[in-house]
């Protein structure tokens, strides 16, 4: 005979899904696929609320910070979700349900504080991994305070695909090569601890060069139509030309180029080697790129594909902005 469990306490079914949600909850009393459905209402909600806020969902900049009334809003928001965890609970709470592995107190703290986790890792492994832009070298394509997502499964997996490089693997699997014109995290080639965005401009093999601000690749010129507006943000001194610059497959975006010129429009040639991609920032004289410091990046530094900005923490627009795939 199975051995009961007698009716959990109101207070702590109540204490247990206020604070750690619903999810816990039904593991408490005993109800482990209510508890997987609550999870996946859970997750459907917050990737919905996500996607239409933007990133002040999870970081809480709107709610959680700052003072007055908007520690008040935020923590009206908590309490009225703690009640809710709560109130959908409590009518499932009956006597006599047989005892379960996951309805001790210890396996209903490890399963909601630890499982997550475990999620979060593998969607940020080999799904998506949210990045931030600290400046405007991709302007006016990424601006200062852009958050945006990176697929991480666009050009298969590297070691440098998990947090901390830590993804056991030699060399690239499920690698499929950047198309020219994607924007593309990577690992610094000199020091791995230091994620950069640009845009690949040059392929393994091929020559490239900057001739009075006009991009050469194997010696011959990209289409690039001038005058079509200028840019300037707070910080930058100086205004920019917006200009559009189409690359041989047909990928069009905008790029700066400072009025005034800049060292960066005259380069020497480079030829890119074999496993390497040459990469170029939008805003082509205020960026660190293949042309200065970067130098060649090597295929497996590659983090993954920019796809969409879904924010801008600086309260820029940036709706006109998120198709980041020309």
């Amino acid at each position: 005979m199975e051995t009961g469990l007698k009716q959990r306490g109101l207070l702590s079914t109540v204490l247990i899904s206020f604070f750690l949600t619903s999810f816990a909850g039904f593991l408490w009393i005993g109800r482990g696929f209510a508890a997987l459905i609550a999870l996946a209402v859970m997750a459907l909600v917050l990737g919905i609320a996500f996607h239409l806020a933007g990133f002040a969902v999870i970081s809480g900049n709107t709610s959680l910070t700052g003072i007055g009334g908007e520690t008040i809003g935020g923590l009206i928001d908590f309490l009225v979700i703690g009640f809710v965890h709560a109130a959908v609970v409590l009518p499932f709470r009956r006597p006599a349900r047989p005892a379960r592995w996951f309805s001790n107190g210890f396996a209903v703290v490890g399963l909601t504080l630890v499982l997550p986790v475990v999620v979060a890792v593998v969607i940020r492994t080999f799904l998506y991994q949210p990045f931030s832009i600290p400046s405007s070298s991709m302007a006016p394509t990424l601006v200062e305070g852009d958050y945006l997502w990176v697929s991480k499964s666009a050009y298969g997996y590297s070691r440098h695909s998990a947090p901390f490089s830590l993804l056991p693997v030699s060399g690239r699997i499920f690698a499929r090569e950047p198309v020219r014109g994607d924007i593309v995290v990577f690992k610094l080639p000199f020091n791995t601890n230091i994620d950069y965005v640009k845009r690949v401009v040059g392929l393994p093999g091929e020559r490239i060069q900057m001739i009075d601000g006009v991009l050469y690749i194997n010696g011959e010129p990209v289409d690039l139509q001038r005058k079509a507006g200028v840019f300037s943000e707070p910080g930058w001194d100086k205004e920019a030309e917006v200009q559009i610059e189409t690359l041989p497959n047909g990928a069009k975006y905008r790029v700066l180029s400072i009025i005034d010129g800049s060292p960066g429009d005259n380069t020497r040639e480079y030829i890119v080697p074999e496993g390497h991609y040459f990469m170029l920032g939008d805003h082509r004289d205020n960026s660190t790129d293949s042309r200065f410091n970067v130098g060649f990046v090597p295929f497996d530094n590659v983090v993954g594909r920019a796809e969409k900005i879904y924010a801008n923490t600086e309260g820029r627009e940036y709706e006109s902005r998120a198709d980041l795939n020309p």
